[in-house]
C-alpha cells in the first residue's frame, strides 16, 4: 500500500509541471494572437511621412493631421483605429492614415492644414476638408459619401423610393445632357462633403411628380418636392446650400455652426425636452408650423428649429434666456432677436419673424469692437469659473502663484524706488554744494550733540570772514 501511494504520489508530482507547461504554453498562444490581432488593427492606420505628397495620387486616402500634445486628437485617436478596421472590413477603396503635423508642417500646410485634429480625404487632386462630429458614423458616413462619385444614378423606381426613404433631404438630377447638368455636376463636386446627389430619368420618378419642364434639378424634402427656378433662385450652389437641412430640426452648437454657412437666419425654440412643459410644447408646435405653412415666405431668409436648454444659447450671447422662449440669430454678424414679449399665438410668432425681416426689431449683440472684447473678458471669466469649479486647489494654484509673483514683484518696485528718493535729491545739487554737505555732515558727526546745538543757537551769526565780505 505505501509502495502504491508512494508511486501515485509521484505520478502526481510528476504530472504537475507538465500540466503548469500547457497552461503557459496556452497563455503564450494566447499572448501571440492577441498582440497579432492588434498589430494587424493598428496595420489599418498608415502612419505616413513626408514621402506621402508621391505616393497618394493613385489611392483615395482618409487622413487624420494631429499634434501629438492635442487632447482632441488624442481622444480622436481611438475612434480613428474604428474607423480603419471598418473601412477594411467593408471593402471599401478608401484608405485610412495619419500624419504628425508638428513633425511635418511643410507638408501640412500644403494640404491647408489649420488647427489639429484636421480630417480630409483627399481624391486625386481634390481635397475635402471633414467638418462634422467626430463620431466614427459620422466619419464613415462622410468617406463613403466623398469617395463615391459625385452624383450617383437611380436607374428604378425602387431605388429611387429606397433612398427617399433613407435621406430627409434629396436632390436629383432629372433628365438628359444638359448646361443644368453640367452646372449640377459641378455643384456637386463641390457640396458632396455635405450631402448626396443623384440622377434619375423622368420614368423613374413618381407618375404623381409632374414637373413644369425638363431638365430639372428637383430637392425633396419635408413630405414635399420643390424645383429649382434659376430666375428666382439665382445660383445653382447657393439654392443647393440652402435646402440641404430639412425645414425643421434639432439644432445644437455643431448644427448652429453649418446652417451659418447657408446664409440663413436661425429662428430657434429653446425648451427643455427632459422636463417638457405645456409652454415648451406649444412653442416647438408654432415653430414647426411656422416652418411649414409660411414656407413661401421665410424659406430663403429663415431656418427653423428647436434646440434642448439653454446653455450654449448663454455663452453665444453672454448672457440668459430663459426657457422656454423663442430666438433668432444672425450667425453672419453675431447678431440676435428677442420679441418684446411672450409669444403665445402663431400670429406673434409670424409678426415677430416679419420685423426681424424688415428691419424694425431690436437687435443685439454684434461683432463689434465693444462686443470683442466683452467676449474675451466673458471667455476669460467662463475659463477660470471652469476651472475651479472642476479642482480647486488646481485653480488656486493656476491662479494664486501668479498672483503672489506679481504681488512680490509690485513690492519690490515700490521700495526701490522710495530708497532711491534721497539720491534724487541730490541730483539736483552742484559738485561744491554736494562736498560742502559732505563736510558738514562729517563735522557734525565729530563735534557731537553738544556743539551741533550750539551751532543752531549761533546760526544767526556771521563770522569775521563774512562780516569783512559784507
Amino acid at each position: 500500500m505505501r509502495k502504491r501511494t508512494r508511486c501515485s504520489s509521484c505520478i502526481s508530482w510528476f504530472l504537475f509541471p507538465l500540466e503548469a507547461m500547457a497552461e503557459v504554453k496556452a497563455c503564450l498562444i494566447f499572448v501571440v494572437i492577441a498582440a497579432c490581432l492588434s498589430s494587424a488593427v493598428l496595420a489599418l492606420v498608415e502612419d505616413l511621412d513626408d514621402t506621402f505628397k508621391d505616393t497618394r495620387v493613385n489611392d483615395i486616402w482618409l487622413v487624420d493631421f494631429y499634434a501629438p500634445w492635442c487632447g482632441y486628437c488624442k481622444k480622436l485617436e481611438p475612434i480613428w483605429q474604428e474607423v480603419g478596421a471598418e473601412l477594411k472590413k467593408s471593402g471599401s477603396p478608401v484608405r485610412v492614415g495619419k500624419m504628425d503635423a508638428t513633425a511635418y508642417s511643410g507638408m501640412a500646410s500644403e494640404f491647408g492644414v489649420r488647427g489639429y485634429p484636421t480630417i480630409k480625404l483627399l481624391k486625386g487632386d481634390l481635397a475635402y476638408n471633414y467638418k462634422g462630429p467626430r463620431t466614427k458614423d459620422d466619419i464613415l458616413e462622410f468617406a463613403n459619401r466623398v469617395s463615391g462619385p459625385s452624383v450617383r444614378a437611380l436607374p428604378s423606381r425602387q431605388m429611387f423610393e429606397h433612398m427617399l426613404k433613407r435621406h430627409d433631404v434629396l436632390f436629383v438630377y432629372v433628365g438628359g445632357v444638359s448646361p443644368l447638368k453640367e452646372k449640377y455636376n459641378n455643384v456637386a463636386s463641390e457640396l458632396i462633403v455635405y450631402t448626396y446627389f443623384f440622377s434619375a430619368s423622368e420614368e423613374v420618378l413618381p407618375e404623381s411628380l409632374t414637373l413644369p419642364e425638363l431638365p430639372a434639378v428637383v430637392v425633396f424634402k419635408d413630405g414635399a418636392y420643390y424645383a429649382y427656378d434659376e430666375y428666382e433662385e439665382g445660383s445653382l450652389s447657393s439654392w443647393v446650400n440652402k435646402e440641404r437641412f430639412p425645414g425643421y430640426l434639432q439644432i445644437d452648437g455643431f448644427t448652429l455652426y453649418e446652417l451659418g454657412e447657408t446664409g440663413k437666419l436661425v429662428a430657434i425654440a429653446v425648451i427643455d425636452e427632459k422636463d417638457p412643459t405645456e409652454e415648451s410644447g406649444r412653442l416647438k408646435t408654432l415653430i414647426q408650423r411656422v416652418a411649414k405653412e409660411y414656407r413661401e415666405h421665410f424659406n430663403r431668409d429663415f431656418q427653423f428649429g428647436h434646440m434642448e436648454g439653454n446653455d450654449y444659447i448663454n455663452s453665444l450671447i453672454m448672457g440668459e434666456v430663459t426657457v422656454p422662449s423663442v430666438i433668432i440669430f444672425n450667425t453672419s454678424n453675431e447678431q440676435y432677436f428677442l420679441p418684446s414679449e411672450p409669444i403665445e399665438t402663431m400670429e406673434q410668432l409670424v409678426q415677430f419673424i416679419n420685423s426681424v425681416l424688415n428691419g424694425s426689431a431690436q437687435a443685439y449683440g454684434g461683432d463689434g469692437i465693444i462686443q470683442r472684447l466683452k467676449r474675451v473678458a466673458f471667455d476669460a471669466r467662463s475659463t477660470v469659473m471652469s476651472v475651479f469649479r472642476s479642482s480647486p486647489l488646481l485653480g488656486c494654484f493656476l491662479f494664486g502663484l501668479p498672483l503672489g509673483v506679481i504681488s512680490l514683484m509690485c513690492y519690490g518696485i515700490c521700495t526701490a524706488e522710495s530708497a532711491d528718493g534721497s539720491e534724487d535729491k541730490r541730483e539736483g545739487m552742484t559738485d561744491e554744494e554736494e562736498e560742502e554737505e559732505e563736510e558738514r555732515q562729517h563735522v557734525a558727526e565729530l563735534e557731537g550733540p553738544e556743539e551741533g546745538g550750539n551751532e543752531e543757537v549761533e546760526v544767526g551769526q556771521k563770522n569775521p570772514e563774512e562780516k569783512k565780505t559784507d
